[in-house]
């Protein structure tokens, strides 16, 4: 990302529509304008890029996280900011002559940053293939995660962060009315996140049928739903239309899920629903709920102008914007993606072999297990023996336990 995305992104002299060709290795950056804005797009760069992760889990090779990293944030990812953000772009609502008299409204990044990682996310697992034993017998074996409340933990420090990528997207706290906005898109994005939250919860009960589960991970997934839909729209809209967005998102969100799962595509944490279908939705909002007062505030248009959504009496011109991005965003990047994980597949890059899946990846290329020694079949790396699993269990802190008498009852 230093060497090459933020001149791919910003980088441009006035006409250049497609991506920059300048500040690469920083060279050129001189004002402190450049330097937070460089910090700032590394964040989301990073963002984008890590959504991935979570999608090839448990089977990918380091190789390739290393990979796919370095091409979405030098280029696939760097290319749409410059569309959409850069006021070069022939996407960008801050062009002189914006396309359609508008352009695209994307606030924090709901179709930059989230679809472009979505798409990448589902790109990869689609290529990866399902872990071993997902599907089978023509049925979805559940893998549950083994922690909630590190899943709890992680969905609130991605909630916190939050504040930084939607409030923070104002670029500014000081000047006339950033701070009325960074405030707005402050309380729209957390009322959001609540009602994805809240919706996925009563969705995901509604599914489970007749065991009538409230399922805490999917009411955090449903916050990460609410708080991506939110995301282009966060300054635009009222308190009200956010609620509508986060619920709408939980439905986004599961119809994706249910649509992998039909699909045999093991997302393991649900990436691709969370980021790219919710993300979808959320790139259309603004077309359907943005106010004149709020996108006189936010984007400085005036209010007499038609740039609204339709349900403030606006014309389609927002949405044909809107669907145009939502268009490009995934052609542009599943274009780049599905080949380069095909080709690392091709190249033995991509999947570990079957064997070091199945031991786990933490104990095969991490060098370590979360719990060591906890079932007393590992115990870690020992000093010494190579890198090698040791054999021997550890006595200290555990106390081996008697196999019970066989006597018709289950284990405890």
């Amino acid at each position: 990302s230093p060497a090459a995305g933020y001149g791919v992104a910003y980088g441009s002299k006035p006409g250049n529509w497609f991506c920059g060709t300048h500040f690469f290795f920083l060279n050129g950056i001189e004002h402190l304008d450049s330097y937070h804005s460089w910090m700032f797009q590394f964040a989301f760069a990073a963002t984008a890029a890590t959504i991935v992760s979570g999608a090839v889990a448990e089977r990918c090779q380091m190789a390739a996280y290393a990979g796919y990293s370095a091409l979405l944030t030098m280029w696939v990812y760097p290319v749409v900011v410059h569309w959409i953000w850069s006021s070069d772009g022939w996407l960008s609502a801050f062009s002189s002559d914006p396309m359609l008299g508008i352009g695209v409204v994307d606030f924090a990044g709901c179709g930059v940053v989230h679809m472009v990682g979505g798409a990448a996310a589902l790109a990869g697992a689609t290529v990866l293939g399902p872990r071993i034993g997902r599907f089978e017998a023509g049925k979805v074996n559940p893998m549950p995660g083994h922690n909630a409340s590190l899943v709890v933990l992680g969905t609130f420090i991605l909630w916190f962060g939050w504040y930084g990528f939607n409030p923070g997207s104002t670029l500014g706290i000081t000047a006339s009315g950033y701070a009325f906005v960074a405030a707005k898109t402050a309380t729209t994005t957390t009322l959001s996140a609540a009602s994805g939250a809240v919706t996925n919860l009563i969705i995901a009960l509604r599914l489970s049928g007749a065991e009538h589960v409230y399922d805490l991970e999917e009411t955090c997934n449903g916050a990460l739903a609410g708080l991506v839909g939110i995301t282009s729209a966060c300054s635009v809209v009222d308190p009200w239309a956010s609620l509508l967005i986060g619920a709408i998102a939980a439905f986004a969100y599961q119809g994706g899920r249910v649509l992998l799962l039909r699909l045999k595509i093991d997302d393991v944490v649900n990436a691709a629903p969370v980021h790219l279908f919710a993300g979808m939705w959320g790139l259309l909002a603004p077309a359907f709920f943005a106010s004149p007062v709020n996108m006189a505030n936010a984007y400085g248009v005036a209010k007499s102008t038609m740039l609204r959504g339709i349900f403030y009496g606006g014309n389609a011109k927002m949405l044909g914007m809107q669907l145009l991005a939502l268009v490009m965003v995934c052609v542009w990047t599943f274009a780049w993606m599905f080949p380069f994980f095909i080709m690392m597949s091709k190249l033995g890059l991509f999947r570990v072999p079957a064997d070091m899946e199945e031991e786990g990846l933490d104990v095969s290329k991490h060098g370590g297990v979360a719990y060591p020694g906890i079932d007393g079949s590992f115990t870690g790396i020992q000093v010494g023996d190579g890198g090698k699993p040791s054999s021997v269990a550890p006595t200290i802190g555990l106390v081996p336990q008697a196999k019970p008498a066989d006597d018709g009852t289950a284990d405890a």
